[in-house]
C-alpha cells in the first residue's frame, strides 16, 4: 500500500494518493489533476475513485476533470447532492482499492456532507483517517461555512453536529491510526492549525483542545466559536462551483495563455475593462508598474488575497507576471475560482517599459526613514495587518485599516494629507498601495520590511490597547 500527501503550500491543502495492486484512489485533489494522473502512471495503476471529503470552499476541487480525463467515479458522504453523476457513499460503507479497503464514516459539523475515510491495510489492520476539514493538527473545522450557502445552517447547529461526529465516531477509534488532514497552518477553515500535516489520534486526543474527553457540548460550542474571523469572501463562490461543476482547467488554460504585445494588451484592457493583475514580488511592482494594475505577489498568499480582493470571480483579468511565471499564475487564480484570465503581457513589465508607455511607481522608505520621520512630524500611519496583529502591537497613534476590507474604507484615507503605510512585511501593504494608486491617491509611502523592520528601530509602539481604527 502507498498513501502519500501531496501538500500545496501556498493553499495549505494537503491531498492524498492512495494506490494498492494496481488501483488508485486520490482524496481532495486541486483543480490541476495532471500531476494526479502522472502520480498514478508512474505506479502503472489506474485511478478507480476520486474521493471528496465535503464541498470544499476555499478552493475548486480538480474531481470533474479526473473523473473525465481517467474514468474514475467521484464519492462524496452521505447528503451531499451534487449537480453531477457520483456515488454518494451510506455511512460505513466499503470501498475496493487493490487489496486495500476504503470507510466512509459520516462526520457532519463543518458541512453536513463531511465524510471522514478510514484507510484499512492488506492485513485488515487500519492505518488511518483521511479527515477532510473534520478535524485538524491541533485544531477542528470551522462551522460556520455553511450557512454562507445554506441559511438555516447556523454555525451552532454545526457546532452541534461536529460535537457528536467526534466524540461518537473519531474518538473511540485506535490511538494508532494516523491523522490525514486537509489542510495545515495558513488555511482559513481553521483558526489554530498545526505547522504538522499529520499525526497519530492518541496525540490529538491529548493536545487537540477539541477532542478535550472532559469537555461539554455547551464549551465545545463556544471554545470552536470563540475568534472565528469572518470567512475569505469567494468561499461561498467556490463551494457553488463545487457542488455545481466547472469549465475544465484545460479550457481555462488555452483561453488565459496569450501572449499579447503591449499594444495589443493595451487594445484589449481598454476593449474589455479587464482588471490589470500584476504578480511580481514587491520591490519589482515598486520600482514601475503598469497603471491601473493591481499587484498581488505570487511570493506569498497569492490565492487567497485574490479571493479577499477581486470581488467577482468572473471578472475578466489581464496578466503581468515575471516571465516564465505566467502557467503558475493562472493556475493559482483558477485553483480558487477565477477562471476568466484572457492573456499576459509578452515579456513582461520589462516589454511595457522599453516601449515608451507611461508607468508608475510607489515610492518606499527605511524602517530607520520612518522612525526619523516620526520623531519629526506629525506624520499619518495606516497599518494595514489584521486588527489581531494591531491589537498584538503597533506605533502609537497608527490608525488600523486591515487589507481585507481596505476597498470599503476607502473614503476614510485622506487623500489631501501625506500618510506612511505599513503591514508586517511589506506584502500586503504593496498591496495596498496599488489599490490606492489605482483609486487616485498619491501622497503617500510605504514602509519597506513593514512592522518587522520597524520594531527593530527605536519607534514607539505599544502592547495591546483598545485599538485606534477607522472601522
Amino acid at each position: 500500500m502507498k498513501l502519500e500527501q501531496i501538500y500545496t503550500g501556498c493553499l495549505a491543502h494537503a491531498a492524498y494518493y492512495l494506490e494498492s495492486n494496481g488501483e488508485a484512489a486520490i482524496f481532495d485533489p486541486l483543480r490541476e489533476v495532471d500531476p494526479y494522473i502522472a502520480r498514478a502512471k508512474k505506479d502503472n495503476a489506474k485511478i478507480k475513485y476520486v474521493f471528496e471529503t465535503h464541498f470544499h470552499a476555499d478552493f475548486v476541487s480538480g474531481h470533474l476533470d479526473m473523473a473525465k480525463k481517467t474514468g474514475a467515479t467521484i464519492v462524496y458522504g452521505p447528503t451531499a447532492k451534487p449537480a453531477f453523476e457520483a456515488t454518494i457513499a451510506k455511512d460505513g460503507q466499503i470501498f475496493q482499492i487493490g487489496n486495500i479497503q476504503v470507510k466512509a464514516i459520516h462526520t457532519p459539523g463543518h458541512t453536513m456532507e463531511s465524510t471522514t475515510y478510514l484507510v484499512i491495510d492488506e492485513t485488515g489492520k487500519e492505518h488511518g483517517i483521511i479527515t477532510g476539514d473534520t478535524l485538524f493538527i491541533g485544531d477542528v473545522g470551522r462551522p460556520d461555512l455553511a450557512q454562507h450557502v445554506i441559511a438555516d445552517l447556523t454555525e451552532e447547529k454545526l457546532a452541534g453536529h461536529l460535537f457528536e461526529s467526534l466524540r461518537n465516531k473519531i474518538m473511540p477509534l485506535s490511538d494508532d491510526l494516523i491523522v490525514y488532514p486537509n489542510h495545515g497552518a495558513g488555511s482559513a477553515c481553521g483558526k489554530m492549525m498545526s505547522k504538522e500535516t499529520t499525526d497519530t489520534l492518541g496525540n490529538q486526543k491529548r493536545f487537540n483542545y477539541a477532542l478535550m474527553p472532559d469537555m461539554s457540548k455547551e464549551e465545545f460550542i463556544k471554545a470552536v466559536l470563540t475568534g472565528l474571523t469572518p470567512p475569505p469572501a469567494y468561499f461561498p463562490k467556490n463551494v457553488l462551483m463545487n457542488i455545481k461543476g466547472y469549465e475544465s482547467m484545460d479550457e481555462i488554460m488555452e483561453r488565459a495563455e496569450k501572449a499579447l504585445s503591449v499594444e495589443a494588451f493595451e487594445l484589449v484592457a481598454n476593449e474589455t475593462g479587464a482588471l490589470i493583475l500584476d504578480s511580481r514580488q514587491t520591490d519589482s511592482f515598486s520600482a514601475g508598474f503598469i497603471p491601473n494594475s493591481i499587484n498581488i505577489g505570487l511570493d506569498s498568499n497569492f490565492a487567497m488575497w485574490v479571493g479577499e480582493l477581486i470581488p467577482d470571480i468572473k471578472q475578466e483579468i489581464l496578466l503581468v507576471t515575471d516571465p516564465g511565471k505566467e502557467e503558475e499564475t493562472i493556475t493559482r487564480l483558477a485553483r480558487v475560482g477565477y477562471d476568466h484570465a484572457i492573456g499576459f503581457l509578452k515579456g513582461g513589465f520589462q516589454a511595457w517599459k522599453a516601449s515608451g508607455k507611461d508607468f508608475e511607481t510607489v515610492d518606499r522608505i527605511s524602517a530607520e526613514t520612518f522612525a526619523e520621520r516620526i520623531k519629526t512630524e506629525n506624520v499619518l500611519v495606516i497599518d494595514v495587518r489584521k486588527k489581531s496583529e494591531y491589537g498584538s502591537e503597533h506605533v502609537i497613534n497608527a490608525v488600523n485599516i486591515p487589507l481585507n476590507v481596505i476597498n470599503e474604507h476607502l473614503s476614510e484615507i485622506p487623500k489631501d494629507q501625506p500618510f506612511i503605510l505599513h503591514c508586517a512585511g511589506g506584502y500586503r501593504s504593496m498591496i495596498a498601495a496599488s489599490i490606492l494608486k489605482q483609486r487616485g491617491w498619491s501622497d503617500f509611502v510605504d514602509v519597506k520590511g513593514g512592522f518587522t523592520a520597524i520594531s527593530k528601530t527605536e519607534v514607539p509602539v505599544t502592547e495591546y490597547v483598545c485599538p485606534t481604527t477607522l472601522l
